[in-house]
């Protein structure tokens, strides 16, 4: 009988894999059917193959991403492989660049993190500092997911938003081995931390890369945003999004009054007999590194030291003073980099080959009133961000929002440049979107599906408050 039940088993299972093969064959197809269509579609006459390849290639892969026909990380390296074979045929172009992706500042800050987290995990200290700080926020399970989000929000107005993300996930990862995968909180916390980090890099001119070409950009036409006046825009705004993210978690999870059981907290941190005084060095030896690490990523702006360079240090120092041996660095997500490189290698081709230049310039040639123009340029910095680097959607969309003032008699000139470079921190909608949104995701707690709802409330909600607020403060100021 045992038997004839185990035979049903696997024959069931062997059904179910097949089924699942032949709708992701479906899908993939069926990607790859629409995103032609597209193409020819809104391609224009003028465009070039390599244009069209690149056309295709952005359909194809926001396709799969969102269908999930295979796994992200391997719609980055499609893209990676794509790139490298369709631009390899052309003479003129140099293939290269897109493989070299791997080797961005992005993808060491990344590893920077991961080395951080690892070093954190193996001495416990991620441990004894959520040991220290969750009790501050008492004990329902929303507080302290607001209070941890908070957090994140205001350190990533100083630091890189990748790096706040990785720290601070290292730091409650006991909360989600504790509470188990199929824990709202855990999910609640992984979608949120993330989400903070983005939206806190909104706060300071340093928080995020797209705040500094707005700035700059001014700076070019003559008008000077001091430290303070961003301030005075980003930190209401972060803080507001912020806490709207936090309700629309609450709301999805239904965590209402449950409390967070941490009374793993108050338990002695087992010790190897015999290996106490190790133990403390280790622990010491990544409490250094972390200290070091976190000191010149948030002084990287006074020292002029890359924060990709500062990563550095924890994955030289914790290898060379054996914190992490061979098998650690095997065990590191390294998917979470394919997914990463893939991203950066597409916003490169779209940047170079002209697309997102192509398409957005056709707004110049259209009478519009000017709310709308901003509506309609905040909404396309979101859209656009969500599928490459926010830093190049920006850098393409502020010179042709300057080269439109002219139409825009009485208007502030602040306002779009404003606008655009604060709105590109609330792409929230892929793994992809951000690198604090590929952390969480690497985390396995959590599926691509469960970045949507979030994604696309903070996609619409954030422009509005931006545009109101940032009028608001030029209309006073």
């Amino acid at each position: 009988m045992a038997d004839s039940r185990n035979y049903s088993l696997k024959q069931l299972t062997k059904i179910q894999l097949k089924v699942a093969r032949q709708n992701r064959t479906i899908l993939f197809l069926f990607s790859a059917v629409s995103s032609i269509l597209l193409v020819l579609l809104l391609r224009d006459p003028s465009f070039t193959p390599t244009q069209d390849y690149v056309l295709f290639l952005l359909f194809f892969s926001i396709g799969l991403w969102i269908t999930e026909a295979i796994p992200p990380f391997a719609v980055g390296i499609l893209i990676v492989g794509f790139l490298v074979f369709t631009m390899g045929q052309e003479n003129t172009m140099d293939a290269k660049r897109y493989v070299q992706t791997w080797s961005d500042g992005v993808i060491w800050l990344f590893l920077g993190g991961f080395f951080l987290a690892e070093g954190m995990k193996k001495t416990k200290l991620d441990l004894l500092l959520l040991k220290f700080a969750a009790p501050k926020f008492g004990t329902k399970a929303k507080n302290i997911i607001l209070g941890l989000m908070l957090i994140t929000a205001i350190i990533s107005m100083l630091m890189s938003n990748t790096a706040t993300t990785a720290m601070m996930i290292a730091t409650v990862a006991p909360i989600f081995t504790i509470l188990g995968k199929d824990s709202k909180v855990a999910k609640a916390l992984l979608l949120g931390i993330p989400a903070a980090a983005s939206l806190g890099g909104m706060g300071t001119i340093i928080g995020s890369a797209p705040n500094a070409i707005a700035v700059g950009a001014l700076e070019g036409i003559g008008i000077k945003i001091t430290f303070i006046e961003w301030m005075i825009i980003g930190i209401p705004v972060a803080l507001i999004l912020t806490f709207l993210f936090w309700k629309i978690l609450i709301i999805k999870y239904k965590i209402s009054q449950e409390s967070l059981t941490l009374n793993f907290l108050q338990e002695e941190i087992p010790k190897e007999e015999g290996f106490e005084e190790e133990e403390k060095i280790r622990k010491n030896i990544v409490l250094v590194v972390l200290i070091t690490t976190l000191a010149l990523w948030l002084t990287s702006q006074w020292t002029k030291i890359p924060v990709s360079a500062v990563s550095g240090i924890p994955i030289v120092a914790l290898t060379m003073l054996g914190i992490i041996d061979a098998d650690d660095v095997r065990a590191l997500p390294w998917d979470t980099l394919m997914l990463v490189a893939g991203g950066l290698a597409l916003g490169l081709a779209i940047q170079e080959q002209g697309l997102a230049t192509y398409f957005v310039s056709n707004i110049s040639s259209v009478d519009i009133h000017f709310y709308l123009l901003l509506f309609l340029f905040a909404l396309t910095t979101v859209t656009l961000s969500n599928f490459m680097s926010n830093t190049a959607a920006t850098t393409i969309l502020i010179p042709v929002a300057l080269s439109l003032m002219s139409i825009t008699q009485g208007v502030d000139p602040i306002v779009l440049p404003m606008v655009i470079g604060l709105s590109a921190s609330c792409a929230l909608l892929l793994p992809v979107s951000t690198p604090p949104n590929a952390i969480a995701y690497s985390t396995g707690f959590i599926e691509q599906s469960e970045f949507r709802i979030g994604g696309l409330f903070i996609g619409l909600a954030g422009p509005i408050l931006i545009i109101c607020w940032t009028l608001l403060y030029s209309y006073f100021s």
